[in-house]
């Protein structure tokens, strides 16, 4: 029978570990906790509850951490759960089954079942991708980006799991919005990089079409009021992108600055904020 690593990466998670610990005991033979330097007891509370392995290093961003901590896993199979999300009993089921026998694919996809604020977000174009959380340790791991890496498993073998991750996207709006702002800046990151630059035609289209898109053709106006905010916040988030895009080819602190110089000065923001 395959054994199982359950890797919970965190930082400063304390309000949501002990949880997602005991939502991953049912199914795993190895509880492995990936420390970015937590100093709200977080480590104390994953000592406190036993039958943990505790591994730590500075923070990069989730593609690197994630693949530092993969090799490091003890069993063969690894499923990757972050603090916010919790393994629901249908998963951990379906899991169990399917580790009856050896599984006949390298990698296994999912849903999660996605909450803010502790309203149940059906619609708003959440709950519908499928991210690669239950892999081979070996032949599997995260695209080099900076944010919303998925995963690559060698061979392309993967198969989908009916069952799903409870995920509490945000129990505070602050540090929802706070995340909102990390990512963009990685995401503007990684699309300079790559070439792309902020149109005036996507800097006045991109987020309001994204919030019709959500709101009315993804059905976010199904979730109430919970949903106009929700796809209110990711409107404001296409735009954050699309303006440090245009940033950092385009700003000018002083009439002399350079893009180069404007590109290092967001790359500088971004590593003061790598903190998950």
């Amino acid at each position: 029978m395959p054994k199982l690593t359950v890797l919970i990466p965190c930082k400063d998670e304390i309000q949501h570990i002990r949880a997602c610990i005991e939502s991953a005991r049912p199914i795993a033979d190895e509880i492995l906790i990936a420390d970015s330097g937590s100093t709200d007891g977080t480590l104390e509370v994953v000592a406190s509850l036993g039958g943990c392995r505790v591994i730590e290093r500075e923070y990069v961003n989730s593609a690197d951490f994630k693949n530092w901590a993969i090799p490091q896993a003890a069993c063969e199979w690894v499923l990757v759960v972050d603090a916010d999300e919790r393994v629901t009993p249908e998963l951990a089921a379906e899991i169990k089954n399917l580790f009856a026998f050896p599984p006949p694919c390298d990698g296994y996809s999912l849903r999660r079942d996605d909450y803010f604020l502790g309203h149940k977000i059906n619609h708003c174009g959440w709950s519908r991708s499928r991210l690669i959380r239950l892999f081979r340790r070996d032949v599997s791991r995260y695209q080099v980006r900076r944010v919303h890496a998925d995963v690559q498993v060698a061979g392309g073998r993967v198969g989908q799991l009916q069952g799903r991750l409870a995920h509490y996207t945000a129990t505070d709006l602050d540090h929802f919005v706070a995340k909102q702002h990390r990512y963009s800046i990685w995401s503007a990151l990684d699309a300079y990089d790559a070439g792309k630059r902020a149109t005036l035609g996507r800097l006045l289209t991109h987020a309001p079409l994204r919030f019709l898109h959500t709101y009315l053709i993804k059905g976010g106006f199904r979730d109430g009021r919970a949903g106009l905010v929700v796809c209110g916040l990711t409107a404001l988030y296409s735009f954050l992108k699309d303006a440090k895009l245009w940033a950092l080819a385009n700003s000018r602190v002083r009439e002399d600055q350079t893009a180069t110089a404007a590109v290092a000065a967001l790359r500088q923001q971004a590593a003061s904020k790598r903190a998950a």
